[in-house]
């Protein structure tokens, strides 16, 4: 391909991503977001989930002690609290009544991500004069300012930039120390949250790497001379205008490329197959657009790419439909259709890439958090769907969270879900505790105010426990929630009273072990409602000894010494 085809075609090509493994991706090149990585001092990662559309999060997060509102608001698409097969799933009977919330009955696996001390919730999440709007919401969002903010910048651009020593860019990078891009985002758009101020971002499309560096090498220079640059240097003429810094940058880039596209394909043949399968569809009966889970290939791209050693910070994931004004549920069954295959797509994928994370020894180093730009009004509409709202809650993943719930149910009276928490307080907490950037930073130079403990625009702002700066495991979280609490009389002869509480609906077992790691009897093996339960096990007939009693519900396990006199 000759060099001025290239440059014309290049509107094109920088709209459109190249594909791994064809999951598609945008390379963040720019001079900010690629430089050494010498002032990075963790290895975390950040992933972004953006459920396009708005989710509805009155379907996805259910109040409890508001249900009657709640259904009398939405009676045609309301989840059903009790009395049916497919009813919300109860999530945490430990919180307060006024943060009392189920899950859509689709997901389950977000409820055992909970309850392993791996999910936070945070509800009323939006921004004051939020307009509803598609387009202006994403751009607010993403540029991390007040809804008559137009920055030209994201706020991860903004982090990115202050997070990496300045290098000049292309002749510094990429290097030893920091091989990778900076940000990875899936999909066919540019997006504003990874912009900064007075760069250029870009993306290139081709089906694969291998094609990439084949395309880069073919090229010829537009001013050809071996002795400055055997690929060209810009026109003299231009130098001082605002096309010789984009010409040199692309010629630059030019150089950069093949290395981007040859390192992130041997890095992800370095990660290998994951042993973990992930869903690939819905299970159930669905709209045709909803079966396939588009965010499965997305985040076992990003497990394999962090095996095989990619040092990217931040990655950004998409997964659209939600923009639910009609058919948001079937007619015949408000706990299908269209939104209930989305969140079955998000909470099983999820538990997959944690899992995932867990087998490849990564789970320490990975934080998930959703976005979506609105949420959904608290009323449906005829249509068996809702329509653009404001506030709604977002979803954090990860080892390193602060496992709970965040805020309180909405007021069910209003017509929209009030605002509780700014969305820039959730994120500034995140990067502070997560990606330990320093306060003067985050308030100065990303965020452009204190919303971690500060006032901006006559609001206060608290620090919010959503993140651990050192993680220190969720045992606290799970054991006060689950337990094998007491066994009495200990010791006893016939008879012995098992006390345990558990925190989600499920089957238990009891089962009573020798010293040698034998069972010899099964004591318990019944279904259990959360809540506080005591049993009696039978013991007549065993012989006098030490014995280990064996708890399992779920994922927990518990043991305790029970001696037979």
């Amino acid at each position: 391909m000759k060099r001025r085809n290239f440059l014309k075609k290049l509107p094109i090509a920088v709209s459109i991503p190249f594909t791994l493994a064809n999951i598609p991706f945008n390379v963040m090149a720019e001079n900010a977001l690629t430089r050494m990585a010498r002032q990075s001092t963790n290895d975390r990662v950040l992933i972004i989930l953006q459920m396009h559309g708005g989710n509805d999060g009155l379907n996805s997060i259910i109040p409890v002690d508001a249900y009657e509102l709640y259904y009398n608001a939405r009676p045609n698409i309301a989840i059903p609290s009790k009395n049916s097969t497919r009813k919300m799933i109860m999530l945490d009977g430990t919180l307060p009544s006024d943060s009392q919330v189920g899950l859509h009955p689709d997901m389950a696996h977000m409820k055992a991500l909970y309850d392993q001390g791996r999910m936070t919730v945070v509800q009323g999440v939006s921004y004051k004069n939020n307009n509803g709007s598609h387009f202006r919401g994403r751009d607010i969002s993403f540029m991390g300012g007040n809804s008559d903010d137009y920055f030209s910048s994201g706020w991860l651009g903004r982090y990115l930039g202050k997070e990496y020593a300045p290098n000049a860019y292309p002749d510094d990078f990429p290097n030893a120390e920091m091989p990778d891009p900076l940000a990875i985002e899936t999909g066919n758009d540019l997006s504003l949250i990874f912009h900064q101020e007075g760069n250029i971002p870009t993306s290139i499309s081709l089906d694969n790497p291998q094609g990439f560096a084949q395309l880069v090498s073919e090229l010829e220079g537009f001013q050809e001379d071996a002795t400055v640059d055997p690929l060209g240097i810009p026109p003299a003429h231009l130098a001082g205008s605002s096309y010789y810094k984009e010409m040199q940058w692309i010629l630059g880039l030019e150089n950069k490329s093949k290395d981007y596209a040859q390192r992130l394909y041997e890095v992800y043949l370095a990660g290998g197959t994951s042993s973990i399968t992930y869903p690939e569809r819905y299970p159930f009966n669905a709209p045709q657009g909803s079966m396939r889970n588009g965010l499965s290939a997305q985040l076992q791209m990003i497990a394999r790419l962090l095996a095989g050693g990619c040092k990217t910070k931040v990655f950004l994931v998409k997964i659209g439909g939600f923009d639910t004004h009609a058919d948001q549920v079937t007619s015949y069954d408000p706990t299908m259709g269209v939104h209930a295959a989305l969140m079955y797509h998000i909470s099983s994928a999820m538990d997959a890439f944690q899992r995932d994370l867990r087998v490849r020894g990564l789970e320490d180093r990975v934080l998930s958090v959703t976005t979506s730009e609105f949420g959904r009004r608290i009323y449906s509409n005829g249509s068996y769907g809702t329509d653009h709202g404001t506030g709604g809650p977002i979803f954090i993943f990860g080892k390193g969270v602060q496992p709970g719930v965040v805020g309180k149910v909405p007021d069910l009276t209003k017509d929209n879900v009030e605002l509780q928490y700014d969305y820039r307080q959730i994120y500034a907490n995140l990067l502070k505790d997560w990606m330990l950037v320093d306060k003067n930073v985050l308030n100065n130079d990303i965020f452009f105010g204190n919303f971690i403990d500060g006032s901006v625009d006559g609001v206060n702002y608290q620090p919010l426990p959503l993140a651990n700066d050192v993680i220190a495991g969720a045992e606290g979280f799970v054991s006060s929630r689950f337990a094998l609490e007491s066994l009495y009389p200990n010791p006893t002869r016939d008879l012995v009273n098992i006390k345990f509480k558990v925190n989600h609906a499920d089957q238990v077992s009891i089962k009573l072990m020798d010293n040698q790691g034998k069972e010899v009897r099964l004591l318990v093996k019944a279904f259990y409602e959360p809540g506080n339960h005591e049993v009696q096990g039978n013991l007549q007939g065993l012989q006098p000894g030490t014995y280990v009693c064996s708890f399992t519900s779920g994922f927990f396990k518990e043991n305790k010494k029970l001696v037979i006199r």
